[in-house]
Parts: C-alpha cells; structure tokens; sequence
C-alpha cells in the first residue's frame, strides 16, 4: 500500500541578540513528526512525504498522479498551500484546483484522511480553512468559520463511542490525554467514533463515493498528542486508520 503523507514541517526565522551583535538565523523544523513517519513504515506502508514548503508546487496536479497512492494524509498544512501554487501567484499561469482533485480522487475510490492541528480543518484564525474549500465535501466532519482551536493544557481524554469500530482492532485500555484539538463535528452521514470534552467529534469515519474519510482532532504528533506517541497502541491506531481508509479492514 502507498501512502501521500502531507504537512508536518515548517521554517522558523529567529533574531539572535548578543551583546551588541544582532544575528538573524533560519532554519526549517523537519523531524518533529519522525514518530508517526515511523508508525506507517513500521506498519509495513511505502511512505511518501512531501513537506509542507515542497508540497506548494509539487502536490500532485492531475488525477492520475493522485491515484498514485491508495491513501493521501494531510496534517497540519493549510489549504492554502495546496491552492496557490507559485506559478500561479506570482506568473499568472493557470493551474488545476487541487482541493477539486481531491474531492474526485475521493469519490473515484481513494482514501483521505486529516489530523488536526494549527493549520487543519479550520486552524488557528482560521488561516486552515478547509471548510472554505470544495474539501468540505468530502471530509466526514462539518468545520467552524472561524477558530477550532481548543485548547486543553489540563489534558483531555476522548470517550469512544464506536467500540467495535475496525479503527480500534487491538485496542484496549484507557486512551491517553491530548492537550488540545479542533472543535469539529460529524456530518449525519458518517460514523462518530469518539468524542472529546462532552460531544465535540475526536473521530470520524465516512464513505464516500467510491472512497473513504476520514477525521483525527487532534494531531497525529506531539504537542497536543504527545502522551498519545507514547502508547503502546499508537503505532496499531495509526495502522488501522490508514487500512480502513484504504478499505483493507
């Protein structure tokens, strides 16, 4: 099976001051999210990432180059990155509406799934907006206008609903708690599988089309799901939301 993994990955610009000397320093943060690329490959997936900053010109543009891969993973990018290729921006060229892509990947068999973050579903001021993009379509979740962020420094632990549901093959004991998530809720028609802080959707699962979506609040990393990467069952849960996706279970 093959895997699109998308996101997870951004450049930070610091101002370094010492003493009299002012020094500016870039760097780009690729590692943070090592410990789900080694879920999927421990699994037994080819994984292929494409990082956020590459992900911008080289998404891939056409129908066929998406049904490259049996399931496509957006975590923590924007919709804009995906809708504003460079060439388009700054030249003025035509290009494929991507999000309308995938949509049809979706529809035509594919699986699509989305983990939460500052830049998933709504995002942080919204700047995510996927609920903005023909996206929403396909996504089992309905999603906020505005801010989803909620923010839980205490520690918030989900409660599942669907027990018996594929995704929690294997699973048992208590879940771990996730500092934090985006306020999303499941559509009629898909499955709501867990929920968090009272009936704000955790998980969700929904066909569609030929294909499958599906919803992750929080993220599949650290820091709102940092005790999450320590489970003894966080490489089995991201296994089997990658296989039901994909319709193996």
């Amino acid at each position: 099976m093959k895997v699109l993994f998308v996101g997870e990955s951004w450049g930070v610009i610091e101002t370094h001051i010492k003493g009299f000397d002012v020094v500016g320093l870039g760097r780009i943060e690729l590692d943070w999210a090592n410990d789900v690329f080694n879920a999927i490959k421990e699994s037994g997936f080819e994984m292929v990432r494409l990082q956020s900053q590459v992900a911008q010109n080289n998404f891939p543009a056409t129908l066929a180059e998406l049904q490259e891969y049996d399931v496509i993973i957006l975590s923590d990018i924007g919709s804009n990155t995906l809708l504003l290729d460079s060439e388009m921006m700054f030249k003025g060229v035509k290009k494929p509406n991507r999000l309308k892509l995938l949509v049809e990947y979706v529809k035509q068999g594919g699986g699509l799934i989305m983990f939460g973050g500052y830049l998933s579903f709504s995002g942080i001021g919204n700047k995510a907006r996927y609920g903005m993009t023909p996206l929403a379509e396909v996504l089992p979740v309905n999603m906020l206008n505005y801010d989803d962020r909620q923010e839980t420094p205490e520690g918030a632990v989900p409660k599942i609903l669907l027990k018996n549901h594929p995704v929690m093959n294997d699973i048992k004991g208590e879940w771990p708690a996730h500092l934090g998530y985006n306020k999303i809720k499941a559509k009629p028609e898909a499955q709501e599988i867990a929920v968090i802080e009272g009936d704000d959707t955790f998980m969700a699962a929904m066909e569609c089309g030929k294909g499958r979506s599906f919803a992750f609040a929080a993220d599949c990393v650290g820091h709102w799901s940092y005790d999450m990467t320590q489970w003894d069952y966080y490489k089995t849960l991201i296994s089997n939301i990658i296989r039901w996706t994909a319709k193996e279970i």
